[in-house]
């Protein structure tokens, strides 16, 4: 290894261990949802988390002294963003899963990498690498997979069907947005103001929110606030880092390790036993992103 080499094995290290985290902490934010929408209805739920990213992320940003002004089209994209990703995507998939099992939800979803992948490919000139399609598509599969069990018994409304598909749109919409953003500006500072933006979106939900926040158990609110710290503002944090130093396509992808991780976590914490079909599902997903890694 030259020295050359030496800062960017660093940096790639970094990444990586970013783009785990980010991986794990929203995986845990479909159990915590689930747990936690018992006791907050959907728009305070996201009120709520983003208020507390919100305010977890300025602080970082404060400590940091680290500030770049955006322009004109950094401000555009970074509203878009906000209202897209952080405020929408969060209302429609609380929503959701009130209305829908979470096979259903994982398959729609995840057609957000897939949207991703395409516009980042046309939008963003990152062009359509052969091993990053085949690996979407074998991960897409496997979702499916994990699916089919749960959407046989499912009770699905049209209703969660169409906030799944909204939830989808908003998450592609969001992270083509933010990608040119980290051109130029901190991931944090756009992370910090993407978030407050998605507060500001939820701001007509902020009464209820008081309101049911007098009634929730204490475990609901520490898994609300749990929700606003981990896989708010520091996920999103470590994604934008990634985001920043990886092709927005390729990146989309390796969120398909979520479902699996969720279907774990929730046969861990609440005693949710996944059907064998699953699992092979789960198995297929990582195969996808591995193989989208590929060059």
């Amino acid at each position: 290894m030259t020295l050359t080499d030496a800062p960017r094995t660093t940096t790639q290290a970094k990444t990586l261990a970013a783009i785990t985290f980010t991986v794990l902490a929203w995986a845990s934010a479909f159990i915590g949802i689930r747990w936690v929408g018992q006791h907050y209805t959907a728009g305070p739920l996201a009120f709520g988390r983003l208020a507390v990213g919100t305010l977890a992320l300025g602080a970082a940003l404060a400590a940091t002294r680290r500030w770049v002004t955006p322009t004109r089209r950094e401000w555009a994209l970074i509203v878009l963003c906000g209202i897209a990703w952080f405020g929408i995507y969060n209302l429609a998939l609380n929503e959701a899963e009130r209305r829908v099992d979470a096979g259903t939800a994982a398959m729609l979803v995840n057609l957000g990498p897939i949207l991703i992948a395409l516009f980042a490919g046309i939008l963003l000139n990152e062009g359509f690498p052969r091993w990053l399609l085949i690996g979407a598509g074998v991960a897409f599969t496997g979702v499916v997979l994990i699916g089919i069990p749960s959407a046989r018994n499912s009770h699905a409304d049209a209703l969660g069907v169409v906030l799944l598909i909204v939830a989808a749109i908003t998450y592609a919409i969001g992270v083509l947005a933010q990608k040119p953003t980290l051109r130029r500006l901190p991931a944090l500072q756009v992370t910090w103001l993407a978030c407050a933006i998605g507060t500001i979106t939820c701001l007509p939900w902020a009464p209820a929110f008081t309101h049911q926040l007098t009634d929730a158990p204490a475990g609901a609110t520490a898994g609300l606030v749990y929700l606003g710290l981990v896989p708010t503002a520091l996920a999103f944090g470590t994604w934008g880092y990634a985001l920043a130093r990886t092709d927005a396509g390729r990146l989309g992808i390796t969120t398909y390790v979520v479902p699996p991780l969720a279907v774990l976590g929730g046969w861990i914490a609440l005693d949710e036993t996944p059907a064998g079909l699953a699992l092979v599902g789960g198995a297929v997903c990582l195969l996808g992103v591995g193989l989208s890694r590929k060059r």
